[in-house]
Order: C-alpha cells, then sequence, then structure tokens
C-alpha cells in the first residue's frame, strides 16, 4: 500500500485537473480512507462482490435550498486499498501502476464530483462515463 501522502497527492493532482470542478464546488472536502467502513458499504447500497472506491455523502448543490445554510460540508471519500485493488487489477500492457491508480483515482474523483452535482450513476451510464 501507498504511504497516505502519496495517495492523497493523487486526490490533489485529479481535483487540479480540471480547475472548473474546483471552483463550481461549494461546501464540500475530499477525504481519503484505507477501506470503507461497513456503514459507508451500506450507505452506498452496493450489491454483493462489488467494491467501493468513492463516495458522496451531503446534499448536492442541484437540491440545496435557500434554507441551506450552516450546513457541515459534504464529504467526498477516497478508498486507497479498493483502489489499489482495481489498478492492480486494470493494469494494461506497457502502463506503470502509478499511471493506472492515477487513472482510477481521477476517474473515481470525478465519479463522486458529479454526484455533488446532482448527476446520479445512472445519467453517468447514459452520458457514457462507464
Amino acid at each position: 500500500m501507498l504511504p497516505a501522502a502519496e495517495f492523497e497527492a493523487l486526490i490533489a493532482d485529479a481535483l487540479d485537473d480540471p480547475p472548473p470542478f474546483q471552483e463550481a464546488m461549494s461546501n464540500v472536502v475530499v477525504l481519503s480512507a484505507e477501506w470503507p467502513s461497513a456503514r459507508d458499504q451500506q450507505a452506498a447500497r452496493l450489491g454483493r462482490g462489488s467494491m467501493l472506491l468513492g463516495l458522496y455523502s451531503g446534499i448536492p448543490l442541484t437540491e440545496r435550498t435557500q434554507g441551506y445554510n450552516l450546513v457541515p460540508p459534504d464529504t467526498i471519500t477516497l478508498y486507497q486499498g479498493p483502489l489499489e485493488r482495481v489498478a492492480r487489477q486494470r493494469l494494461r500492457q506497457g502502463e506503470s501502476y502509478t499511471e493506472r491508480l492515477q487513472a482510477e483515482v481521477r476517474h473515481t474523483v470525478i465519479h463522486e464530483i458529479a454526484h455533488h452535482f446532482g448527476i446520479s450513476d445512472e445519467r453517468l451510464v447514459e452520458l457514457g462515463a462507464y
């Protein structure tokens, strides 16, 4: 497993690319954890055998009303263990492990940011994000 600081640097790089995402995000913090808890797994409503790579928790921008104030920040959590496992499984010929992990982290960051903007998994599929 990568040192936590290196994994967090991959997350920071993903957040910087492309910059307009960060500018439009509101009251959200991005965190990392080694593995999802049982509560996280349950909140994600994943089927058996599915691996949770990231989780958005909060009120999407599209659902916020004028009464939205003094609210704790939404959270986006990226899970290092599952992301590293997926990176090893999806490693392509001629690609370094670090490159693959960086790509998986970036994809997951964008996916969770999409939820912050109110885009559902179903809509992401329709848009060809998978």
